[in-house]
């Protein structure tokens, strides 16, 4: 089978290997084709869900039940915005005395879910997930786990006792590019992981939507960018490599997107006037009235025709319309994080906010060949015959890894059985724990071991 593009509005089967390449590339297709998984089967019935948390995220791991219905059905959704509670009940049929603004009185009321998403803000994220295992749940947790070390060591344990069904979304594992690069790691042709260069592009416009003006800006609000943006990054840098962590160090800061930098002529809202408004690259007039991108923390009517003055309202009334220089924002726009392997493999891991492209980038050394990687596309390189061979995919947001992700977790809790997660939740933790040694090691100045 030759390689070819695939759309992923879907869950389209990934390509195997091109004619006379290896085994390991002819068993990749097989390998990380969640529509082919042997291990999944036709449930007796749909896992019935709660959905906690009706936004963004929420609202796309709710988009597996109209995808596959006969798998998993949303029964109830607590959000404390209407609009967005509404919205996604609307979507999935959830009836009006299963709609809820507090998830309290979500898990208090009758049950009549077997299971509950979480896709709460990052500090609410411990709280339902507690209650919920109390109460018997199975879970899929919105990452991070928990803000601070403590709770999440408490949620573990939690999760250890209920004997649950208890995942964390880290979405990357399941993107086609990631599996299949997992694939190969594993059939030997790589040979031994010597050392791994793993890129994380922000895009400059993500991070001033996100973690400049929005409601990341603010570690002790949230938590820290190298958990809440990049524990994705830690989980799937230890997954590739497939050994515990010993010792990591970071150093990073936040240089660009602060008072100093604010331009002559520049004022507190992009709307009020500012003299470089035209030419700013983060201009908020830009972004979200003339360009009409990332609106969905609008929060706006699906009449188009009625954007245009909501639109200039919340640029006047939110934080999205502030200027970049001048808001109270303190997380990193910029840090790399050195890793050591208990084999003794390292890694380098790199978050970076000042570039034009999203997308992981990624670099594999091993003592057989190397893989350079860009999330749709990588190649490898034998040592012993100097050949190369290619993998390529189109994928969507997250690397396509999304309604995957969902697929495996409802099929775990359908099927009672917690080894079709490609994560455990001691594993889950222990990227977490990588994350908050390494911002420790960034404010200290120190080098921090992982202790799981």
């Amino acid at each position: 089978m030759s390689l070819r593009e695939t759309p992923s509005n879907s869950l389209p089967p990934i390509p195997s290997a091109a004619g006379g390449w290896n085994e390991a590339f002819e068993r990749l297709g097989n390998a990380v084709d969640p529509d082919i998984d042997t291990r999944h089967r036709e449930l007796e019935r749909p896992v019935r869900v709660l959905m906690i948390g009706a936004g963004h995220r929420g609202s796309i791991y709710a988009g597996f039940a109209l995808h596959s219905p006969g798998e998993m059905q949303v029964v109830a959704v607590a959000d404390p915005n209407p609009l967005r509670r509404n919205r996604l009940g609307d979507a999935t049929g959830v009836p009006a005395a299963c709609r809820f603004d507090d998830w309290r009185e979500a898990l208090a009321a009758p049950r009549v879910a077997d299971a509950v998403i979480i896709a709460t803000p990052d500090r609410e994220h411990a709280a339902p997930c507690l209650r919920a295992l109390a109460l018997g749940y199975d879970v899929l947790l919105e990452k991070p786990i928990a803000p601070t070390e403590a709770e999440c060591r408490t949620v573990l344990a939690a999760a250890q006792a209920s004997g649950g069904i208890v995942a964390v979304c880290h979405v990357l594992r399941y993107a086609p590019y990631f599996r299949a690069l997992k694939a190969l790691l594993a059939s030997g042709a790589v040979g031994q992981v010597i050392s791994v260069q793993h890129l994380e592009p922000i895009e400059h416009r993500h991070m001033c939507h996100s973690y400049v003006r929005g409601n990341w800006r603010r570690s002790e609000a949230t938590s820290p960018i190298i958990l809440n943006k990049s524990c994705h990054d830690t989980d799937i840098v230890r997954w590739l490599v497939g050994e515990p962590v010993e010792r990591v160090q970071c150093f990073g800061n936040l240089k660009w997107f602060t008072q100093r930098n604010a331009p002559p002529g520049s004022t507190e809202r992009c709307i009020d006037g500012c003299a470089v408004e035209p030419e700013c690259p983060h201009s908020a007039l830009r972004i979200y009235h003339r360009e009409r991108q990332r609106l969905h923390v609008f929060d706006l009517p699906p009449d188009q025709t009625q954007w245009e003055p909501l639109i200039l309202q919340r640029l006047r009334d939110t934080d999205y319309g502030r200027c970049v220089f001048r808001l109270d924002n303190d997380q990193p726009d910029h840090l790399s994080v050195n890793i050591l392997f208990r084999n003794g493999a390292t890694a380098a891991f790199s978050m970076e906010a000042m570039v034009s492209y999203e997308g992981r980038r990624t670099c594999i050394m091993g003592s057989l060949g190397d893989i350079v990687g860009d999330m749709e596309h990588f190649v490898f390189t034998s040592f012993k015959d100097g050949s190369r061979r290619e993998w390529r995919m189109k994928t969507d947001a997250h690397g396509g890894g999304d309604l995957r992700l969902v697929r495996d977790w409802v099929q775990a809790v359908g099927q009672r059985d917690k080894s079709l997660l490609s994560s455990s939740i001691e594993v889950s933790v222990e990227s977490h724990l990588m994350a908050f040694a390494a911002e420790r090691s960034r404010l200290n100045g120190t080098i921090e071991a992982v202790a799981v």
